[in-house]
């Protein structure tokens, strides 16, 4: 299970899902728009860059805490299902909190094969500054 940051994080990360306001969804009878439009992509949030970070750190923590070993299973990547599903992003802003995520994830696989003091420490700072991300979102823009 989780330690302190990470029961922190989880509880900072769900409380930023539950506390965001809905966007406005498009109309049902409103035409299919073109995928490729610009004009069609909505408008992101105010706390687009915030978001898009602490997607990035749930993926790194994904594979960190894997990696050494914490026993949590898929516990960061359904916390960011858990943020997606709370948005309903655009599919275009889906893929990028994904692509985030991933990226996330695939820059610690690159260089970290076994658990080590630098990836501890890693952790331990990603979780800290995913809990302040997340608390500033949810204090400054939540409902």
């Amino acid at each position: 299970m989780p330690g302190v940051l990470g029961k922190t994080l989880l509880a900072a990360v769900m409380s930023t899902a539950l506390a965001l306001p809905a966007l406005p969804a498009r109309t049902q009878d409103a035409p299919e728009p073109d995928p490729q439009d610009q004009l069609y992509e909505q408008r992101e949030p105010p706390y687009e860059a915030q978001f898009l970070r602490l997607s990035e750190i749930l993926g790194a923590v994904q594979y960190l805490r894997r990696l050494c070993e914490s026993d949590e299973g898929s516990l960061w990547r359904d916390q960011m299902q858990a943020l997606i599903d709370s948005e309903a992003p655009s599919p275009i802003r889906r893929a990028r909190m994904i692509d985030r995520f991933n990226r996330g994830y695939e820059s610690f696989r690159s260089v970290y094969r076994t658990c080590t003091p630098a990836a501890t420490l890693a952790i331990d700072r990603y979780m800290g500054e995913g809990i302040k991300i997340a608390r500033d979102i949810t204090t400054r823009y939540g409902k």
